[in-house]
C-alpha cells in the first residue's frame, strides 16, 4: 500500500531535533554562570572545567573515566540510537566489582536477558563464539564472563562512535559551555 501526501523528513530538521534533544538532557551542563549560580558552583561543580572537556578528545578511555564525560557520551549514543553499547559497557563494570557468588549469578543472568541474548531488549552486536563463550559459562559465572564481549563493544564504541561525538556539534558545544561561551 502506497503512502500519499506524505513527505520524509528533511536532514536538516532531524538533525535540529537531534540538537534539542540532547540539549534540554545535558541543560544543566550547559548553563552559563549567573551570580546565583556561582554559589552553588562553589558547593559542587555541574560543569566539566575546560581541560576535563579537552581531555575527553584524548582517548575514549578519559571519556568514560570522567563522570559527566561518560553521561554526555550517553546522552549522544542515545540520539544515535546506539546506547545498548554504553550501556552494556557499563553492566560489565559494574558485574566486575561484585564479591557474592550469588549475587554474580543473578547480575551475570540479567546482564544476558538484557544484552546479549538473540532478541533481547537491548542486544549488542557480538559473533556467535563471543555469545556461545558466554552462554557455556553463565551456569558457573566468573568476573571475566563479559570480558571478551565488554572489548569488543569497548573496541566498536572507540572505532566508530567516538570518532562522531569528537566531531559533533554536541561535543562542540560542551567545549564552547566550559569556555562559558553556550548559547
Amino acid at each position: 500500500m502506497a503512502l500519499t501526501g506524505c513527505t520524509a523528513p528533511n536532514e536538516a530538521s532531524t538533525e535540529k531535533m537531534k540538537r534539542q534533544t540532547w540539549r534540554k538532557r545535558i541543560g544543566f551542563l550547559l548553563k552559563t554562570n549567573t551570580s546565583k549560580s556561582l554559589l552553588r558552583l562553589k558547593k559542587r561543580s555541574y560543569r566539566p572545567t575546560v581541560d576535563d572537556v579537552q581531555q575527553w578528545a584524548q582517548s575514549l578511555d578519559k571519556l568514560l573515566c570522567h563522570e559527566y564525560g561518560k553521561t554526555v557520551f550517553s546522552i549522544f549514543l542515545k540520539s544515535e540510537f546506539c546506547e545498548e553499547n554504553i550501556e552494556f559497557w557499563t553492566a560489565c563494570e559494574d558485574f566486575r566489582n561484585i564479591t557474592s557468588h550469588k549475587a554474580l549469578a543473578s547480575k551475570a543472568g540479567s546482564i544476558y536477558e538484557e544484552f546479549v541474548r538473540s532478541e533481547a531488549p537491548k542486544e549488542i552486536n557480538l559473533d556467535f563464539h563471543t555469545k556461545n563463550t558466554i552462554v557455556q559459562n553463565l551456569h558457573e559465572p566468573t568476573v571475566t564472563i563479559f570480558l571478551a564481549a565488554q572489548g569488543k563493544v569497548y573496541s566498536l564504541m572507540e572505532n566508530d562512535s567516538y570518532p562522531r561525538f569528537i566531531y559533533s556539534d554536541l561535543y562542540k558545544e560542551m567545549c564552547a559551555a566550559a569556555r562559558g561561551q553556550a548559547r
